[in-house]
């Protein structure tokens, strides 16, 4: 567990100080952070997606799980719900450029992936359960933290101080893995943690579209999708 104490931790230092920083530049250069964040969102997405995809026992699973997940998001208007959320945060004087779509798109990037997913699992399967500092278990969060640390202040710097609340949804998101790793041993089949990763890599690759004002494609709506393969592996057995 102690891997994902300092992943989180690590989020913590990471947006306090894009946080301050932020507050002091000018805007063109929040512009060309904002920038460096999506073509950063483009270039993770597009590797998430690329690395699984050729290990897919379903190739055409993400393409149901974004139709099906973009359907139910767009049914129950998840965007909407966010967009006037967002406008009540910015009302009261929250950060500028989309708080809380700043705050979604740093959990997809702090959560969907390999080392989110697994690292919690191998960290909780070694003999230590996690808690040395040399637990080669814990390899794959210690790198995780170096570049959630990184990519935490550049999101803050141009979303702000909202980026603090990723570190308690991160730190329940691989707990939870934590446990299941503890308790079932591998817990989440490789199947299903290949689909998620492809899934994951197209929202993200989603977020970086949007960031970059190329195309807003809706990605709140989007996230039920990260479910479908889940849903299918459980009926699957």
């Amino acid at each position: 567990m102690l891997g994902t104490i300092i992943n989180t931790t690590t989020i913590v230092v990471g947006s306090a100080f894009g946080s301050l920083l932020g507050a002091g530049i000018k805007e063109k250069y929040q512009t060309t952070l904002f920038n460096a964040l999506g073509l950063a969102c483009l270039a993770l997405g597009m590797n998430a997606c690329l690395h699984n995809m050729g290990q897919s026992e379903y190739p055409v699973l993400f393409i149901a799980s974004l139709a099906l997940g973009g359907v139910v998001g767009t049914k129950l208007d998840l965007q909407g719900r966010l967009d006037r959320l967002n406008s009540r945060f910015n009302a009261k004087g929250g950060k500028q450029k989309n708080g809380l779509e700043g705050l979604v798109t740093g959990l997809l990037l702090y959560c969907i992936g390999t080392f989110s997913i697994v690292g919690p699992v191998l960290s909780a399967l070694s003999p230590s359960q996690g808690w040395a500092f040399d637990e080669p278990g814990n390899t794959y969060l210690y790198t995780n933290a170096t570049l959630d640390l990184v990519t935490s202040a550049v999101l803050a710097a141009s979303y702000g101080w909202i980026m603090l609340l990723a570190a308690p949804i991160l730190f329940v998101w691989q707990g939870m893995f934590y446990a299941i790793g503890y308790w079932c041993g591998e817990g989440m089949p490789m199947p299903m943690r290949i689909e998620l990763s492809i899934v994951g890599g197209v929202l993200i690759l989603s977020s970086g579209l949007g960031i970059l004002g190329i195309k807003d494609c809706k990605t709140v709506n989007l996230l039920p999708s990260l479910l479908v393969p889940v849903i299918f592996y459980l009926l699957k057995g």
